[in-house]
């Protein structure tokens, strides 16, 4: 048993090493870096995509989710020592409830820096990005990297 018990602990680990190492993603589809190339997604998946996000269900779990985190937060002194990868999934999880058929990355740095990459379908969904994302406490700067790109028709 003196034996196993560090082998475990080991895996875990590992595990939880490499499972931290995904960016943040409001869908599949979405690039895995905000830095690269953006490719139109196709109507299909925006279709089930947006079906999905756009649920009252949904959209009030992510909201409750936000709110549930900000209040933790809070108890915890505030937003002077956040983690990246809470910062990064609230942004996420807020882009996800009111942009629900973009395809974004979001990624947070140390200094409260968000930089979201990624499709939208429209210029509005674009302009909603840095406000949406600034209502995160903690999020000090905004840097949008997405781009305007409406999904593509396939030919039925």
């Amino acid at each position: 048993m003196k034996k196993l018990t560090p082998v475990l602990i080991s895996s875990l680990l590992i595990f939880g090493a490499v499972a931290c190492n995904n960016t943040e993603k409001t869908s599949q589809s979405a690039p895995a870096n905000p830095n690269e190339a953006v490719e139109r997604p196709d109507a299909q998946a925006t279709e089930a995509a947006q079906k999905d996000a756009q649920s009252e269900t949904r959209r009030r779990q992510l909201n409750s989710d936000i709110r549930a985190r900000e209040q933790r937060n809070n108890a915890t002194g505030g937003d002077t020592q956040r983690a990246t990868g809470d910062l990064a999934s609230e942004v996420r999880s807020k882009l996800e409830a009111n942009i629900p058929n973009g395809a974004l990355t979001v990624e947070a740095a140390e200094n409260g820096t968000v930089t979201v990459g990624g499709t939208v379908n429209n210029q509005d969904q674009l302009n909603k990005i840095a406000p949406l994302s600034k209502e995160i406490k903690g999020v000090k700067q905004v840097v949008v990297k997405a781009v305007v790109a409406p999904p593509t028709q396939q030919n039925r």
